[in-house]
């Protein structure tokens, strides 16, 4: 059943972004447990190319949500195979933070941003540039404040949590992300960078990296995934529009398909409710209600990456909805994609 949108405004408010240089381009889509009934394009690819227009088949690096695609998706893998439960201090089951205050913190606290561990910081001048002097760093520090007490967003929450995956699954986060969750949903073009070469010239270029003086492009913006490699919890992947909305189809009907990711229908309820009970801002397990809505009655779920990109999806309106951009092309400021994001939300959702 086609969903009643009108699309004609989504097309105008996008527009209206690329005039207004909120973004020099946008790609987006609605749908439902079956298909995708509404989707456009807006914009250019880079404004020093103005010939190369948005395209469905863009790839953006969606920043944080890596969050939701690599490390919330296979954390349900691993609670649904038994190897995790939500509510056991840490300690109990990864002998590397034996000893130190993560030990106390549970997956629960972090997947709500409740644990309590430091907020975000620059890795770097923490712990230095190896890999596993950062891990450490990361593993041993001591924490901000009783886990629990209050809801901190940090990144620090994700990054963890990538590396309880490995411990855990005894793989790399990028292999164990592709083979348990994004091959069996059919994301074939969802995976960390740096991209090969021939994979930029179809990627959204980002911010100026100071290295070089040129736009990223084929490679994360975000400077502890590019300490780390490229890939961690924090951000890192890449991915187009077609694989998001294969991922909240999914999300929405498991039975669709017919090789199962390891996450099923349990793992999206028990996420896609409040567990921060009278804390505020309210968050489910990495997604948090979208902001000017009621939990209670409008039941719509939202996570963001920094560089512009956006996907909500609604359990009771059977629905879901993908704004991808590339803002960061201009500014690091938040606001001036708020608008733009809370419309289409509305209109998405209306």
């Amino acid at each position: 059943m086609a969903l009643d949108l009108d699309t004609d405004r989504i097309h105008q408010l996008l527009h209206a972004g690329v005039r207004d240089k909120v973004y020099p381009g946008a790609v987006w889509a609605i749908g439902d447990n079956q298909d995708t009934h509404a989707s456009g394009t807006a914009g250019v690819l880079d404004p020093a190319q103005p010939d190369e227009p948005m395209r469905h088949d863009t790839t953006f690096d969606v920043a944080s949500l890596t969050k939701i695609l690599a490390v919330w998706s296979s954390i349900g893998t691993l609670v649904e195979d038994g190897k995790l439960q939500l509510d056991r201090p840490l300690g109990d089951v990864w002998p590397e933070v034996n000893g130190y205050p993560l030990a106390q913190v549970t997956a629960r606290h972090l997947l709500t941003h409740t644990a309590g561990v430091p907020l975000r910081a620059n890795l770097k001048n923490l712990y230095g540039t190896d890999p596993q002097d950062v891990r450490d760093g990361v593993l041993h520090e001591a924490l901000h404040r009783p886990p629990g007490e209050a809801v901190e967003y940090t990144d620090r929450a994700a990054l963890i949590l990538g590396y309880l995956t490995e411990h855990l699954s005894g793989q790399h986060l990028d292999s164990y992300a592709t083979k348990r969750v994004w091959a069996p949903l059919g994301m074939p073009q969802t995976c960390f960078g740096p991209l090969p070469t021939e994979a930029c010239l179809r990627c959204a270029p980002t911010e100026v990296d100071d290295t070089t003086g040129n736009h990223l492009r084929g490679t994360a913006h975000d400077f502890s995934a590019r300490l780390l490699g490229g890939v961690c919890g924090i951000a890192g992947a890449f991915s187009v529009l077609g694989d998001l909305a294969a991922f909240l189809r999914y999300m929405l009907d498991p039975t669709q398909t017919t090789e199962s990711p390891g996450f099923g229908p349990d793992w999206v309820k028990e996420s896609l409710q409040i567990h921060t009970k009278t804390m505020t801002p309210p968050r489910g397990l990495f997604w948090h209600p979208a902001p000017g809505t009621a939990y209670e009655t409008d039941d719509i779920w939202v996570h963001y990456g920094f560089t512009g990109t956006g996907m909500w999806i609604s359990p009771a309106k059977n629905r879901w909805a993908v704004l991808l951009t590339n803002k960061l092309y201009y500014t690091r400021d938040r606001e001036p994609l708020t608008h733009v994001r809370n419309t289409f939300r509305t209109l998405a959702f209306a």
